[in-house]
């Protein structure tokens, strides 16, 4: 019986990794800086009036799932159970938009291989970020993950 509360209590622990309060962590600028200077953003499609990298966003009132993506998106969807719905709808707007988003690497989950295996360039990075609004680094590693604008060659043409 002890064993078995051991047991528990060792995923209750382990539950930090992959669930938090919070959802809207901000996104290290150091690599948004990177990143919009290779891709040239046009709106961030996930952000709040302390977290937006885009002069143009749209917060959680905008409800970003019900809007027409394009341009050049930057992407750094909420981390609960609904990042699957922010991946399909970035997967959906190939046609009208190129999509850059940052999203935990979790290689096992649907939503990876219903969508991000589908996406025209996966980036694993090195390390594990700290979050704009978090007092230490991600207990998880991160992707870059790119769907381009169909159509369009990886060097922007």
């Amino acid at each position: 019986m002890a064993s078995g509360r051991k047991v528990g209590d060792a995923r209750r622990k382990m539950d930090v990794h992959y669930e938090s309060d919070r959802h809207d962590w901000g996104t290290p600028q150091r690599l948004f800086d990177e990143l919009d200077r290779e891709f040239h953003f046009t709106r961030d499609v996930c952000a709040n009036r302390e977290n937006f990298k885009v002069a143009s966003y749209w917060d959680e009132g905008d409800n970003a799932l019900k809007q027409s993506w394009e341009g050049v998106l930057w992407m750094n969807p909420p981390y609960g159970r609904g990042i699957g719905m922010w991946l399909k709808k970035a997967y959906q707007s190939r046609a009208t938009a190129t999509i850059v988003c940052l999203i935990p690497s979790r290689t096992d989950s649907r939503w990876w291989h219903n969508y991000v295996m589908r996406a025209d360039e996966i980036r694993f990075t090195k390390g594990r970020y700290k979050f704009q609004g978090a007092k230490d680094g991600a207990p998880f590693p991160s992707a870059i993950v790119i769907f381009r604008r169909k159509g369009e060659a990886s060097d922007g043409t």
